[in-house]
């Protein structure tokens, strides 16, 4: 890239915490930094851009033919699809995503909500708060159901970096791990299990695979009936992944035991989102997209994310995407 100075435009600045030190590049540069921008208002920030950062604001093929100068995307994320890649790949210009940054926190959130609905801690919390423990007479009661961890049946759905971080931890508490081979799949070789097979045998089911059109309610009314009732179903991967509607229907008619999420489809999600219904039970946890959100991993991010700023405008691009292939 040329070393002439450069306009860096970040498109949402407050999609990452303020405490978190975000660096400028190390290179000439005027920095505009936006807190949010409305998608009326991408084409107007980024016509005379240079470098365009962003996390969740979409990047159209018409916002990018709209920045002629335009010759870096760097995505403070992992995931990709509010950029056409495409339309970038056609102009030359270098789209970067962030790897590998988060292979703590995500599995460390992944067992706290385990670990919740394993041992029904929401419940016994509120039964406390309601005063059932002094109701109780004695020195502890037994309203909610506990199990153990150790030699129960983990089933992972995604073998990347995140699920396999998971596998140990799992492996750890003394659980028998199994990876599941993509649904419909055969031949995966003896590291798989079927993906009916891991619905059957599992306790804990839980979901560390991106949203493509093949994984799309890859767990709907059909893979719920072929769970455990006692099972749970946990989510820090992507929404879209699992039919909410169909979700809700098993929490409600006890199909399956319980579920902890971290992500929906539309993010907020409405008030009259199934799950929005679903607070006041038990054994459903919903936390705000944050299981990638501690302040190590965000700090890594952080870092990452101009890394791969700096390696692309000096013509040694890291961390490249490139446009999904066409079926």
């Amino acid at each position: 890239m040329s070393q002439a100075k450069a306009r860096v435009v970040i498109l949402d600045r407050d999609t990452l915490p303020p405490q978190i030190t975000v660096r400028t590049p190390n290179f000439p540069h005027d920095l505009d930094s936006h807190g949010q921008t409305k998608p009326d208002e991408v084409a107007a920030r980024i016509k005379d851009a240079d470098v365009v950062i962003l996390n969740k604001v979409k990047l159209t093929r018409e916002a990018i033919a709209a920045a002629p100068r335009l010759r870096v995307v760097a995505v403070a994320a992992t995931g990709t699809d509010v950029v056409d890649v495409a339309a970038c790949k056609e102009r030359g210009i270098v789209v970067t995503n962030i790897r590998g940054y988060a292979t703590h926190t995500v599995p460390e959130h992944t067992f706290a909500l385990i670990l919740a609905l394993r041992r029904s801690l929401l419940a016994y919390r509120d039964s406390v708060a309601r005063g059932r423990w002094q109701e109780s007479g004695q020195f502890c009661y037994f309203d909610y159901p506990i199990h153990d961890l150790a030699n129960s049946t983990l089933g992972i759905i995604g073998d990347g970096a995140l699920g396999r971080s998971v596998a140990k931890l799992g492996e750890a508490f003394g659980m028998k791990v199994l990876f599941a081979a993509h649904k419909g799949s055969t031949g995966m070789g003896p590291l798989y299990t079927p993906f009916e097979e891991v619905l059957r045998q599992s306790d804990v089911i839980t979901l560390h695979a991106p949203l493509l059109p093949t994984t799309r309610n890859m767990i709907a009314a059909p893979e719920f009936a072929q769970m455990k009732r006692h099972a749970l179903l946990i989510n820090t991967a992507r929404g879209g992944l699992v039919d909410e509607a169909a979700l809700a229907d098993a929490l409600r008619a006890g199909t399956i035991a319980g579920a902890g999420f971290d992500v929906t489809i539309e993010e907020p999600p409405a008030q009259d989102h199934p799950f929005m219904a679903l607070q006041s039970l038990p054994n459903f946890i919903l936390t705000p997209h944050v299981a990638w959100a501690s302040q190590e991993a965000i700090q890594g991010l952080a870092d990452q994310l101009i890394d791969n700023v700096e390696a692309a405008w000096r013509g040694e691009p890291r961390n490249v995407v490139e446009p999904p292939a066409k079926r």
